[in-house]
């Protein structure tokens, strides 16, 4: 069984060297680069990685690119910012040798400012990323897309470790790209939002993750991630309703 890793990148030459060598496991490693600037391209290639440049056309549409230039009997999707534990490339290798089921999710550990967060929504996030190519795609949304599987699901118990906020201008940075995505998917559905709904949504989401999900238990990090959280939902929110009053 060829097992085939996927990876869509732009300006991670910070990420994409460590997050290769993670997958040396791999038969194939696939990163389909979208106009990077800095040298995420010649990292890769010389990591390994068979690079393919695909003009950047959303999360979803640019996976599925990448899906479709697999060779292997599985895929394996990954980001940049993670990282395939040696414990989970070992439950990889047992479960294709013995497939059980057609695809697979595990938990993803993710960090927030250098702290593992083990609470505030962000574990175990189970994830699906490990699937028999052929059965499952991605969903064609502009941003926050996922595999798209009919059957029924295997679970691994080993972790993805996912880096995606080193700093908190990280996180700054990521509240403004999301937000802008997510509130161009707003705009282009015709959904109607009030300047109420980015307030609204803001503190229900600082609640969530800060109560709800326990996040005052990460510590100073789980107050920081959930302003983080509160101020992407306020932003989408708010970038819709100023889009929405220009176009009106």
């Amino acid at each position: 069984m060829r097992l085939s890793a996927i990876i869509i990148t732009r300006n991670e030459a910070g990420n994409i060297a460590e997050c290769l060598d993670a997958l040396c496991f791999c038969d194939e490693r696939i990163v389909v680069d979208s106009g990077s600037v800095d040298a995420t391209v010649e990292i890769a290639a010389r990591h390994g990685a068979r690079v393919v440049e695909h003009a950047w056309c959303g999360y979803g549409p640019q996976k599925n690119f990448a899906l479709s230039l697999a060779q292997g009997d599985w895929v394996l999707s990954v980001d940049a910012d993670e990282r395939v534990s040696d414990e989970l490339a070992d439950a990889i290798a047992v479960a294709m040798q013995s497939p059980q089921f057609d695809a697979y999710e595990f938990p993803r550990r993710s960090s927030f400012c250098g702290r593992p967060m083990r609470h505030s929504g962000w574990y175990p996030d189970y994830v699906l990323r490990l699937f028999r190519r052929g059965v499952a795609r991605f969903n064609d949304v502009i941003v926050h897309e996922r595999v798209i599987y009919d059957g029924k699901v295997g679970r691994l118990s080993a972790p993805l470790i996912h880096h995606p906020v080193l700093r908190l201008e990280d996180a700054l940075s990521r509240v403004d790209r999301y937000s802008t995505a997510s509130a161009e998917a707003i705009v282009a559905s015709g959904r109607q939002v009030s300047f109420m709904t980015g307030i609204g949504h803001g503190l229900a989401s600082f609640f969530r993750a800060y109560v709800l999900r326990a996040g005052f238990l990460d510590g100073a990090e789980g107050f920081l991630l959930a302003v983080a959280n509160a101020e992407g939902s306020y932003y989408r929110y708010m970038k819709a309703w100023l889009a929405g009053r220009r176009r009106g």
